[in-house]
């Protein structure tokens, strides 16, 4: 549809999710959570999809943020049900299991920030600039901002981040571990394609375990965490592509996963 606010486009095994509106900085909006919430569905259920590339059309922006003229009008609990669509929406990119890389080209901030971190790995152009400077409107993060900004870059980065409203760097993400690389701007979409490329090559069913127990164990116990890394561990000796992949390394040829 041309008024969808995403782009689609496959590129073999790996598709491309662009937040199409450039003219607003590519803002979340309602329309947007939900189209991207159907995205990472339809994402999820094909199998000649094996992984999931989000990022933000034009130069300026990943996402720069939520949608203020639609977030202004509010009351309390439409704020709250606004808060949980985008939350909703952004686990569900976290609990896809197919491996989801943010190309982040610009501007990722405030729910641009919180949609970058709910990505598996995330991979940022040196221009870009990160933050949640919701507190410069008199709110405060809603999509999973201070949750997710603890877990990747410790409290005091989340605190800061969060108290100060103050935008940071690419290169400042990267040493706070909320970005995975950093590259220069002319070649990000290069460089996100060849991590994309090798990982959709990978075998399918494990890097489906690998997303199952990070996210399990993240949340679990350090005996919960192992208990269920055995588990899934065990699991992938039921599958060809443990076969393929033993037999490959022995026979020293390169394996070729079929996601069975």
């Amino acid at each position: 549809m041309t008024d969808s606010p995403l782009r689609i486009d496959d590129r073999g095994a790996i598709r491309v999710v662009t937040v199409d509106r450039p003219d607003k900085l590519n803002a979340l909006n309602s329309a947007t959570l939900d189209a991207l919430h159907a995205a990472a569905d339809a994402a999820s259920t094909d199998p000649d999809v094996r992984v999931l590339v989000l990022t933000g059309a034009g130069s300026k922006a990943f996402v720069a943020g939520a949608d203020i003229a639609e977030m202004s009008g509010l009351s309390p609990a439409q704020g709250r049900d606004f808060a949980l669509r985008g939350q909703r929406m952004m686990r569900r990119f976290e609990r896809l299991p197919k491996p989801v890389i943010a190309m982040v080209n610009g501007f990722a901030l405030g729910g641009g920030l919180e949609l970058a971190m709910c990505c598996h790995l995330r991979i940022a152009a040196d221009t870009a600039r990160l933050g949640q400077p919701e507190i410069n409107l008199g709110l405060i993060p809603g999509f999973g901002g201070t949750q997710r900004l603890l877990r990747l870059a410790g409290r005091a980065a989340a605190l800061e981040l969060c108290l100060t409203g103050a935008p940071i760097d690419a290169v400042r993400s990267l040493q706070l571990g909320i970005v995975n690389r950093v590259v220069p701007a002319a070649e990000l979409e290069a460089e996100t394609m060849k991590l994309a490329s090798q990982l959709a090559g990978a075998a399918p069913l494990a890097l489906r375990g690998i997303l199952d127990c990070i996210q399990v164990g993240g949340e679990a116990g350090i005996e919960e965490g192992l208990e269920y890394e055995a588990a899934q561990f065990g699991l992938v000796f039921s599958t060809d592509d443990m076969r393929e992949g033993t037999s490959a390394f022995l026979d020293k040829r390169k394996p070729v996963f079929g996601g069975r």
